[in-house]
């Protein structure tokens, strides 16, 4: 990669992974800083899973290697994965134990000094909310708690980076919003990579994100960069004394202009230099009467399909 990669907690090189003819992943390469969540996004099928199954160690990349916090997966895989938090789509919950057990139980098999267990368990009880649900069997907390509980056994033994897989699923508003803040707090600490379909979620919780479709990177860039491509590059003009088209079309800055069904107007304008102002101007001094004038941003929903788009003949990947 281009970049220096001397510092970085993940280091994914070049990735792929075939399934027999199908082509899951294909040539997959981003990194990872301390303090970042990272939003890993896309559609059902477009190999989100499959990555990261294969960066905690799981799934062997057909091709391309894997870095976790300076070390190789691939050669010292034991090694690297200590370096790793992770917690799966289905989490890894035992109904029958209460919460103090599992996270014990947990933090054993991350190998935590017997020492420390009792100070580790009580630290990621404080960081997701379970302080008081000790004693509790994990098969009677409500799905959110559980997934509480999901978070605390992927941090108990303090790894440098934790992988989410879509966190949220099967939450409600109140439960999402409040496993969201998590995630957004375990970013001060660590390491993270969110991997959801859901693209609120991404907005309101990582400071970069890439999207994946048909297992190849369509996307990569800081959240705040792909909000700015939602920002209006065309207004909804309506107007009582509509002028020729013409008229419109020689304002400054209007690239063009588009008569729409309902009798209203399309102006598409250079970016970041919007006729607005003129506009109004230009009403008043014709008397055209303007009752509408509306930025039309575009949403999130619509740039991903639009990166997303495909041919619907191609094979779905995992």
């Amino acid at each position: 990669m281009a970049e220096s990669t001397a510092h970085k907690l993940v280091v994914a090189d070049r990735l792929s992974r075939r399934y027999g003819r199908l082509q899951a992943v294909c040539d997959v390469s981003f990194t990872l800083d301390k303090g970042e969540v990272l939003g890993f996004l896309g559609p059902n099928g477009a190999g989100k899973s499959t990555t990261m199954q294969m960066l905690c160690g799981c799934l062997a990349p057909t091709e391309g290697g894997i870095r976790i916090n300076g070390v190789d997966l691939l050669e010292d895989p034991l090694a690297a994965k200590r370096q790793i938090g992770f917690l799966p789509e289905q989490p890894p919950l035992y109904a029958e134990l209460t919460v103090d057990e599992y996270l014990r139980y947990s933090a054993r098999l991350r190998r935590v000094a017997r020492s420390r267990l009792g100070a580790a368990v009580a630290t990621v009880k404080e960081r997701c909310g379970l302080t008081d649900s000790g004693r509790r069997l994990i098969g009677n907390l409500s799905k959110g708690y559980q997934q509480r509980v999901g978070i605390a056994q992927a941090i108990v033994h303090s790894p440098p980076v934790v992988i989410l897989d879509e966190p949220t699923v099967g939450l409600d508003p109140i439960q999402i919003r409040e496993i969201r803040d998590l995630i957004r707090t375990l970013g001060n600490d660590h390491g993270v990579i969110l991997s959801t379909h859901i693209l609120p979620e991404v907005q309101m919780t990582c400071n970069r994100v890439q999207i994946i479709h048909r297992g190849k990177l369509v996307f990569s860039d800081s959240i705040d960069n792909l909000n700015r491509q939602t920002q209006a590059d065309s207004l909804l003009l309506a107007l009582r004394n509509k002028p020729a088209v013409t008229e419109l079309e020689a304002v400054d800055d209007v690239s063009e202009v588009e008569t729409l069904p309902d009798g209203r107007f399309r102006i598409r304008f250079v970016p970041d230099r919007s006729p607005a102002d003129r506009l109004v101007t230009l009403s008043v001094e014709h008397n055209w009467g303007l009752t509408e004038l509306t930025p039309e941003n575009r949403t999130l929903e619509q740039i991903f399909i639009m990166l997303t788009h495909a041919d619907q003949s191609g094979e779905a990947t995992t």
